[in-house]
């Protein structure tokens, strides 16, 4: 069992930052990938961003150039910076692992073998 919590959700105005954070715990030693996926009001969750043990990382086109994956393995920390921020980004943020899926496989999945409740990011004047 892996455990996954979010955290550094919150408002800011458009053009602005925030950096996500996750915390694993737990059988983490058996990972292959993490993920960043968003659910926007009014639309289906999707892949953000994944990232491989062995630092591989993959983004939605919607983000490239804009967010950064990446992860802290002597911490077990899985980070999501986020710069210049837009209202279309705003939505709930989910971390998520999976034991076998790659960083592309993880942008595009639909589902991973685990996931946080989520955090809360708003982007508003």
């Amino acid at each position: 069992q892996v455990d996954l919590v979010e955290s550094g959700g919150g408002s800011v105005q458009p053009g602005g930052s925030l950096r996500l954070s996750c915390k694993a715990s737990g059988y983490t030693e058996y990972l292959h990938s993490m993920g960043w996926f968003r659910q926007l009001p009014g639309k289906e969750r999707e892949g953000v961003a994944g990232i491989d043990s062995d630092g591989g990382t993959s983004y939605a086109d919607s983000v490239k150039g804009r967010f950064t994956i990446s992860k802290d393995n002597a911490r077990n920390i899985l980070y999501l910076q986020m710069n210049s921020l837009q209202p279309e980004d705003t939505g709930m943020y989910f971390c998520a692992a999976d034991l076998g899926q790659n960083p592309q496989q993880v942008v595009n999945a639909v589902s991973m073998d685990y996931w946080g409740k989520g955090t809360l990011v708003t982007i508003a004047s």
